[in-house]
């Protein structure tokens, strides 16, 4: 992974629902465990979802969980973040980030110093 680039952000209304993308460029894309993180304002980056080499663990914060669904496309070195039931907490800059070793069997990596890769960031604001 050399780059990763997100899009999919906007100005959306309580209970609408959005989805992420994250273009990774390089090789051995498969070969990464891909999260996203967002960071609202005055507060610290925090974990949001990840998931495995191909697919096969995913991993949620309690905030998101049910609500968004992580997922992955190997061959076209994308993964994404399905988000519904938006609510006005989850305004935030959403980052993509890579981290070149798998997942174990039942949790993916959470801590942002885990990961050694990161976009730039997409803007999500959710209104009341």
């Amino acid at each position: 992974v050399q780059t990763l680039v997100e899009s999919g952000g906007g100005l959306v209304q309580a209970g609408d629902s959005l989805r992420l993308s994250c273009a990774a460029s390089g090789s051995t894309f498969s070969r990464y465990t891909m999260g996203w993180f967002r960071q609202a304002p005055d507060k610290e980056r925090e974990f949001v979802a990840a998931i495995s080499w191909w697919g096969v663990t995913t991993d949620y914060a309690d905030s998101v969980k049910g609500r968004f669904t992580i997922s992955r496309d190997n061959a076209k070195n994308m993964v994404y973040l399905q988000m519904n039931s938006l609510k006005p907490e989850d305004t935030a800059v959403y980052y993509c980030a890579a981290k070149m070793s798998d997942c174990s069997n039942y949790r993916c990596y959470e801590q942002r110093s885990e990961y050694d890769y990161w976009g730039q960031g997409t803007q999500v604001t959710v209104s009341s």
